[in-house]
């Protein structure tokens, strides 16, 4: 007799089941978006951050470039006038003025620097220095190279050009409180935006005065007290340094708790929540440096 086989019984998941797999499976994929959200706020955060310190230390070196030449002056290896002795090493006088040129720039070394509390102005002399060259671009490999004069000195925006002449090279630094910019301009050319993200801009100005019967006295002044001190514009030179502080913020929203502050430039403590605009939860960098000016010197 043959035996009827009974038909298989098909295999599957339960609708049950099926529900526990998926949830499971859900469950997973949160945790995952959870962890790379974290990891995506550490490394914006990361980024902001080092961002924030490159930017500072961009605006400082270029501060501190014009300042620490604010006043400098030529060496004159030539004092008698005879156009012939280039020796460095035979006697030199300083030039202390420079007369104008085409744009009424000058320089005196009395008056190359200025400013208040948001703003200063440095100022120092431009002059043509030796420089190796080829003559001719096209010239055959045989020519022999030369010596020639060029003008290397640039202000914070590149101006002047190679074409100007020997003029006084001037660096406008300014700050811009509704674009939270710090601009830079001078020699003609149109201030623009060296830095972005400026919360504050302060400049302190240290001040070395003489007095016969009590010596020599130095002192921070603040910008906005600087006009009481230098009340006249030959005074400047009593300035011995300056101090430059910056407060720059990023640009990556960040989850603060309450109450989460930093401290600017006038010692004042800000809350970082409560600020309105882009400043709002956003990570907030104190920059300060003292620059003396080269051609001071403390006595």
């Amino acid at each position: 007799m043959k035996t009827i086989q009974k038909p298989l019984r098909q295999r599957g998941v339960t609708l049950i089941e099926l529900m526990v797999g998926l949830s499971i499976g859900l469950l997973v994929v949160a945790v995952a978006l959870g962890a790379l959200m974290v990891s995506r706020g550490i490394s914006g955060t990361v980024s902001d951050a080092s961002g924030i310190q490159q930017q500072g230390a961009y605006i400082l070196r270029v501060i501190g470039q014009q300042l620490r030449q604010t006043g400098s002056l030529y060496l004159n290896p030539d004092p008698a006038g005879g156009g012939t002795s280039t020796d460095v090493l035979s006697p030199v006088a300083f030039e202390i003025k420079a007369d104008p040129v085409s744009g009424g720039n000058s320089f005196d070394q009395l008056s190359t620097l200025a400013g208040a509390s948001d703003t200063v102005t440095t100022g120092f002399r431009r002059y043509a220095d030796n420089v190796f060259m080829v003559a001719g671009t096209e010239a055959a490999a045989s020519t022999p190279a030369t010596f020639g004069t060029d003008y290397l000195a640039r202000n914070c925006v590149g101006a002047p050009g190679n074409s100007s002449a020997d003029q006084r090279v001037e660096s406008n630094f300014a700050f811009d409180s509704t674009k939270n910019e710090l601009r830079c301009g001078g020699n003609g050319a149109t201030a623009q935006a060296i830095a972005q993200n400026v919360a504050q801009f302060l400049v302190t100005y240290l001040v070395q005065t003489v007095d016969v019967g009590t010596g020599t006295t130095v002192k921070y002044v603040k910008g906005s007290d600087i006009a009481t001190v230098i009340d006249d514009p030959t005074k400047w030179r009593l300035v011995q340094g300056v101090q430059v502080c910056l407060v720059l913020y990023g640009s990556e929203p960040i989850d603060m708790p309450a109450g989460s502050s930093y401290t600017d430039c006038d010692g004042n403590s800000v809350n970082m929540t409560t600020l309105s605009g882009g400043r709002k939860n956003r990570m907030h960098l104190l920059l300060r440096n003292t620059f003396q000016l080269r051609s001071q010197g403390l006595i």
